[in-house]
């Protein structure tokens, strides 16, 4: 089964999050494996902050609303779609990973509001 199947079934079980809410996390994963600078295991909070990373370099000021439109409200979602997508055979986990390692990670909305300024090279955004 490809992956885009599987993401269709996941949503079919849970449709609190939609497809771009997957390939989101998808997305931040490799985001924080690249700033990290390792392949493999990432812990939850690593990728809760890869994810914070990576939402306001793609989305800016809106953050926080594109990842609501994604159905991603606060860190315990960005953990569900994790392990729908383990429990699907698309991500992995550790013996040690928990959901829990989700819960409370940040404040959605202290940790996407605030001032940003864009680099001198003008190709990131940067909260500052």
């Amino acid at each position: 089964m490809d992956v885009a199947t599987a993401i269709r079934e996941i949503i079919q079980d849970d449709p609190r999050y939609t497809e771009a809410a997957y390939e989101f996390v998808f997305e931040a994963l490799q985001h924080t494996m690249r700033t990290l600078g390792r392949e493999g295991h990432v812990r939850g909070p690593e990728l809760l902050e890869g994810a914070r990373r990576h939402a306001i370099e793609q989305y800016g000021y809106l953050a926080r609303t594109v990842l609501a439109n994604f159905g991603i409200h606060g860190c315990e979602d960005i953990g569900q779609v994790v392990f729908n997508l383990v429990q699907k055979g698309l991500m992995k986990k550790t013996d040690e990973d928990r959901l829990e390692d989700f819960h409370g990670g940040y404040d959605f909305e202290k940790a996407f509001e605030g001032d940003f300024r864009v680099d001198l090279d003008g190709t990131d955004l940067v909260q500052t």
